[in-house]
């Protein structure tokens, strides 16, 4: 093979996946962090939080979205990973809606999470207060594709693309479908293929960098629902880069 060829080949392989290296010294300390939950840290081995943030380069000092927080898991852990001189923005639907999600103000008020602020979310025109550095979202990407929510999908897209600095990256990891399925899909499964998704957010005008596999299970069959217990924490997840062009 000849050494451009390598190089190349080598090159590919580190946007496809970060499975070789060992994730930066500031996430590691975020992940061991003594204030998380005992029942966050039991998650670790399957949500692997330090690879994950590793390959969506969040960096101290770093204005990150965690769009759509959920019970707040990444949340604790982004804000220890950017540090006090970064800042969490924490998108979840507010106190109001049917789907609110407390658990982002109550890590807010909470003692060395001063760098957290809950923000409103509204999924089909979502604004961050400032342009920031990254924008993160952990196996929430299929539900804008919710019947119930009624999402403007290319919009709320096109929107956190905006929402991003110039270079800024979008980290995306989800619940995988069946290649093919249809959007459908997020009602009955709560996943969604990961071609779809890609081309979703390509259209809005991001830059597709690659892939990490760390959280890939090509023993999910992909027809069950993630919360069935038979596999859930254990499904086949995609974890996607991609970039707001400079």
């Amino acid at each position: 093979m000849k050494p451009s060829i390598w190089l190349a080949a080598v090159a590919a392989l580190a946007l496809s996946t970060n499975a070789f290296a060992a994730p930066a010294p500031h996430l590691t300390a975020a992940v061991a962090d003594a204030s998380r939950p005992d029942a966050d840290k039991a998650r670790d081995t399957d949500r692997k939080p330090a690879e994950v943030l590793d390959f969506a380069g969040v960096k101290p000092g770093d204005k990150v979205v965690d769009f759509i927080p959920g019970g707040g898991y990444f949340t604790r852990v982004l804000a220890k990973a950017v540090g006090p001189q970064g800042k969490v923005y924490a998108a979840a639907p507010p106190a109001s809606s049917p789907d609110a999600q407390p658990a982002a103000a109550q890590i807010a008020a909470e003692p060395g999470y001063g760098n957290v602020q809950v923000i409103p979310l509204n999924p089909g025109a979502f604004a961050a207060p400032e342009p920031v550095d990254v924008i993160f979202t952990a196996q929430n990407y299929h539900d804008l594709h919710l019947k119930r929510l009624n999402v403007d999908v290319p919009a709320a897209n096109k929107s956190l693309f905006d929402a991003l600095k110039p270079g800024g990256v979008l980290l995306v990891v989800d619940h995988a479908a069946v290649a093919g399925a249809p959007l459908e899909v997020a009602d009955t499964l709560h996943r969604i293929d990961p071609a779809k998704a890609k081309s979703e957010i390509e259209a809005a005008g991001f830059v597709f960098e690659g892939e990490s596999d760390v959280l890939r299970n090509p023993d999910d069959p992909k027809t069950a629902s993630v919360f069935d217990p038979a596999i859930r924490g254990k499904t086949d997840q995609f974890v996607y880069r991609f970039r707001r062009p400079s």
